[in-house]
């Protein structure tokens, strides 16, 4: 059972990071596909963020330089 004092891996992002870039870095043992993937379905806090407007510096990337991305599985 998890204890309050375990902490589940998460990072920052980077300047531009997107998906790629995270999935690139911190799960380079996988295939890009398949980890950009894992990488979403654990952080749907973002992955399902409203797209920015179109004219926006963020426009196509929900990634946020202040976003908390975690980058292990849920523990369970």
């Amino acid at each position: 059972m998890a204890t309050l004092n375990e902490t589940r891996k998460s990072i920052f992002p980077e300047g531009q990071d997107t998906w790629e870039s995270i999935a690139q870095r911190e799960l380079p043992d996988m295939g890009s596909e398949e980890a950009v993937g894992i990488l979403q379905s654990w952080n749907l806090h973002v992955f399902m963020r409203p797209a920015a407007a179109k004219d926006s510096t963020r426009a196509g990337n929900p990634i946020l330089p202040s976003d908390i991305i975690f980058v292990a599985p849920p523990q369970a």
